[in-house]
């Protein structure tokens, strides 16, 4: 008779996470296990390779996107739902270091097809949350919704990136001013 799964997933793919953000593209599993306090073959086990790691941890990122943002424009209004939901993504990210090491990560995503098509698919869910919720906010200077739920999810991209690269200030601060300065433009602000 197998023994109980006692370690989650999701417990794995949060030391994962956190080792990425530590150690960058460079981790191990070996690293992952000692993050969660199991041994290796746990994770090998249920993951099989680093590259199963990743492929989790991004189909979990894009399971849990649109709950997340939606969760956080629930019972705004719509424009200031829109504007909490696009700042939710990025959401406790505060160290440059770490996001650097996310950064660096993704490029190393880039190259496998599969961890690509996978964060196509998580960019995908992002606008298409983007779009419901840009959707329901009267924006009379914004172009048509599909291509304001564009720029705005690109925007939240780009400033986490660019914040990564160059961290000036906090990267909550600076994309709210982003965000914002877009928003108040469509807006007649």
């Amino acid at each position: 008779m197998p023994r109980p799964k006692t370690i989650t997933d999701e417990r794995l793919l949060t030391a994962t996470w956190l080792v990425i953000g530590r150690r960058g593209p460079g981790f191990t599993v070996a690293d992952v296990a000692a993050e969660a306090g199991v041994s290796v073959g746990t994770v090998a086990q249920r993951f099989g390779s680093k590259s199963g790691l990743l492929q989790a941890l991004t189909r979990q990122a894009t399971a849990d996107i649109e709950r997340r943002m939606l969760a956080a424009a629930e019972g705004a209004e719509p424009l200031d739902g829109l504007r909490a939901a696009l700042l939710a993504w990025f959401e406790g990210m505060t160290d440059p270091v770490e996001a650097g090491n996310h950064l660096a990560q993704l490029g190393v995503d880039l190259i496998d097809p599969e961890l690509r098509a996978l964060l196509g698919d998580l960019y995908e869910a992002t606008q298409r949350t983007v779009l419901a919720l840009t959707r329901r906010v009267d924006l009379p200077r914004a172009p048509s919704p599909e291509r304001a739920a564009r720029v705005l999810t690109v925007l939240v991209y780009g400033v986490s990136m660019d914040w990564s690269v160059r961290p000036r200030g906090a990267l909550a601060d600076r994309l709210a001013e982003d965000v914002d300065a877009v928003l108040d433009a469509w807006k007649g602000s």
